[in-house]
């Protein structure tokens, strides 16, 4: 099974980092299970992601919606954005490995997705709303699944203060599974990063790892 690795911590070759052992952890049961190693991995903080900004991917849609010419510096903008949708594609296992910043994914995992997000490739919009009142329907309905390995210096999952804005879990999920039209969305959490015992947090992330990796490849 293809899989596409992303990690998107900003230090991501220091493997103190909780997100990135979890990411090590899976890459072990990987390569235990497979040794074909069908694997690609994507960091991130260091690959040319565009952003929607002047001079990037804002301006290239502009004219791409306008039917002009772009110039050869947003051709290349509009190739490399191309090559991350389709390498996205190619991928039916997405892993991603992140930190927590801000109550919120990384900022260079956002600027990721919106190069995924894109009308007629990841998903389409209605000629009317349905239903529930949405107005567009994910395409990636063929078999894909998401693992989503997060790290967080405090407990998101307690009934207390940071319950409220456990944010980023629920925006992956969203944006994947019901905006994009994945079969699955899993999750597997390293909190109290900052306050818990290290050994015992990875123990628990390990354990449930092992178990959502049996469920992510049925």
């Amino acid at each position: 099974m293809k899989t596409l690795v992303i990690n998107a911590h900003p230090d991501f070759a220091n493997h103190e980092h909780f997100s990135v052992q979890l990411q090590d952890k899976f890459l072990e049961l990987y390569h235990t299970h497979f040794p074909e190693n069908d694997l690609t991995i994507v960091n991130l903080y260091e690959e040319d992601i565009p952003r929607i900004e002047s001079d990037s991917l804002w301006d290239v849609w502009d004219k791409q919606a306008a039917g002009k010419e772009l110039s050869p510096s947003e051709s290349k903008i509009a190739e490399r954005s191309n090559f991350l949708l389709e390498q996205f594609k190619a991928h039916q296992r997405i892993v991603v490995s992140t930190p927590l910043h801000n109550f919120n994914i990384t900022s260079r995992m956002k600027d990721y997705i919106d190069n995924l997000m894109i009308a007629r490739e990841t998903f389409r919009y209605l000629a009317a709303p349905d239903e529930q009142g949405k107005v567009s329907e994910g395409l990636m309905k063929d078999g894909y699944k998401m693992l989503m390995l997060f790290a967080s210096g405090s407990v998101y999952t307690a009934d207390n203060i940071y319950k409220s804005v456990d944010i980023a879990p629920h925006y992956m999920q969203t944006i994947f599974q019901e905006m994009m039209g994945f079969d699955d969305f899993q999750l597997v959490r390293a909190e109290g990063t900052a306050t818990q015992d290290k050994d015992k947090i990875l123990s628990s992330a390990f354990t449930d790892l092992e178990q959502e990796f049996r469920h992510f490849y049925q």
